[in-house]
């Protein structure tokens, strides 16, 4: 079967067209009240690796769900006036997902370049995923 785009053109193809911060950046952005991290991550990766302390979980297979408010799953966060900076292990699902955020209208959304890798290993910190009540 011959594809019409591999991952990797779709994954180029949207970076073509989205804000992707550094770490550095992003890192800087920790704490912001006016910014809120998105880990779109299975919860299986959350509970092994941690995950950006205070970020908001929203699952990559519900994120449109959650973000748009005429869905019985629409999420609050999502209408408030913040910068959203989604990451995922190595940035791509979160690219895919930033460009598909914009699509929806979504203004200020942005995504992390490497994800939550490069976050690490940039010596980003990490916490661990918040138990359930």
């Amino acid at each position: 079967m011959a594809l019409k785009q591999g991952v990797k053109q779709l994954v180029e193809t949207a970076n073509a067209r989205i804000t992707t911060l550094p770490v550095a950046d992003a890192r800087a952005l920790l704490g912001d009240p006016g910014v809120v991290f998105v880990d779109i991550r299975d919860v299986r990766e959350l509970e092994r690796e941690g995950m950006v302390p205070g970020a908001f979980h929203a699952p990559r297979g519900m994120l449109e769900f959650w973000v748009d408010p005429d869905s019985p799953y629409f999420k609050p966060v999502f209408g408030e006036q913040r910068r959203f900076v989604l990451y995922c292990q190595s940035g791509w699902r979160s690219a895919l997902a930033t460009a598909t955020l914009q699509d929806m209208g979504l203004a200020d959304v942005a995504h992390v370049a490497g994800g939550f890798h490069a976050w690490k290993d940039a010596g980003g910190e990490v916490a661990p995923r918040p138990s359930r009540a």
